[in-house]
């Protein structure tokens, strides 16, 4: 299975703006296409997995609990 993560161009330049506006507002700072870039490209790779796995997780969590809802529905035929 690739677990490299696939955006799209046209989401990828959205995020990357979402970088470049927050480093103007919060920190008075004008990133470029490349550094912006170089940031998503960091926050994809490192932060992406971690991010993506408590999904995952927190998805079973859910599923468990409703399939312990959905048990507790069962007649007992005893």
């Amino acid at each position: 299975m690739n677990n490299k993560l696939i955006i799209s161009k046209e989401k990828r330049e959205e995020m990357r703006m979402k970088i470049v506006n927050y480093f103007l507002s919060e920190r008075d700072e004008d990133l470029g296409e490349l550094a912006s870039g170089l940031v998503l490209d960091f926050f994809i790779e490192e932060l992406g997995p971690i991010i993506y796995n408590q999904g995952i997780e927190d998805a079973q969590i859910y599923m468990r609990d409703k399939l312990d809802d959905l048990y507790a529905l069962q007649i007992k035929n005893d």
